[in-house]
């Protein structure tokens, strides 16, 4: 099969059925090296919900979305096999079932050897999916996170897994490796200091706006991200890490973002030599504005897709 997307001079862009970047859609054995599907879940939110409907609606967006990366000199589309593998089975009102059909589904798709994309859903659907890749490398993996938040928090009203703790069970789970982890964009407010106690004792970078922002020119806060070695290594994207004017539709906006093209630049900074999967979510659709998240989610998507040309 040809992994091509859908020519936008025979099917108009706002035509033809919606598929992620109008790849084709393929059974999870075919013979794609990176896979991207959904997970439509959203009962881990605190706040808004809507990230349940994230999926479908970044399917549409990314009809608008090409293959040629104008600073890479490089088209996706001609270097890796990418297909739309379809949605992750879930259950809208049961998080444990969630959870256990998340683990399913990648660990059947990692038993094929794929690599791959996944639009959430709210952040706690991370969680699941680190787990398979952990038992499927054996070993904790190198993490890259893009957030508002650390993630990092305790229990809300009695409920350990929620999108506000993913990334404390994941380091507590050793899933990732908390030397090799980079956590981008976060910024307060914070309910309190000691919601800093977590990254500090288990020595975490973490990135803020103003880290940033204190560098005369972005090209200098550049040469100051990690370097990773060949360590599976997986992003995250919370699309919460822009500000609320990039990404009005989210969960828990918070004021004072970066700019999606400050995420760019990142992006194209960043060298990961063995990156296995990556994540887009907390786009709620319901409360965004001419489909402006929606864009933000499909743009990092073409940037993650980049990271995995060879």
């Amino acid at each position: 099969m040809e992994y091509k997307p859908l020519s936008g001079r025979e099917f108009p862009r706002f035509s033809a059925i919606k598929t992620f970047f109008r790849l084709p859609y393929v059974e999870m054995n075919a013979d794609y090296e990176v896979g991207i599907f959904g997970i439509p879940y959203d009962g881990g939110v605190s706040y808004r919900p809507g990230g349940r409907f994230a999926p479908t609606k970044v399917r549409e967006i990314s009809s608008l979305g090409r293959g040629f990366h104008m600073t890479r000199m490089e088209n996706f589309f001609e270097k890796l096999k990418v297909a739309d593998i379809g949605d992750c089975p879930t259950v809208p009102i049961d998080q444990l079932q969630t959870y256990q059909r998340i683990e399913k589904f990648v660990d059947e798709l990692l038993s094929y050897n794929k690599k791959f994309v996944f639009v959430g859903g709210d952040h706690s659907t991370t969680l699941p999916v680190l787990r398979s890749l952990r038992r499927k490398y054996g070993k904790p993996l190198a993490f890259v996170h893009f957030d508002a938040h650390l993630d990092t928090y305790p229990a809300a009203w009695g409920q350990e897994y929620h999108h506000g703790a993913f990334a404390r069970h994941a380091v507590e789970e050793g899933l990732v490796d908390p030397k090799k982890m980079v956590q981008i964009g976060i910024r307060g407010p914070l309910a309190g200091g000691d919601d800093l106690n977590f990254v500090n004792k288990h020595g975490i970078r973490v990135i803020t706006v103003d880290d940033l922002r204190n560098h005369s020119n972005i090209n200098d806060f550049l040469k100051t991200l990690p370097t990773f070695d060949d360590t599976p290594a997986y992003i995250s994207y919370d699309i919460d890490n822009l500000d609320p004017s990039c990404a009005p539709g989210t969960g828990t906006p918070v004021p004072g973002g970066l700019t999606t093209y400050e995420v760019q630049r990142i992006f194209r900074a960043l060298k990961i030599p063995n990156l296995v999967g990556c994540d887009v979510v907390e786009i709620s659709p319901p409360f965004d504005q001419s489909d402006i998240t929606a864009l933000a989610g499909m743009d990092a998507m073409f940037e993650m897709l980049h990271l995995f040309v060879k």
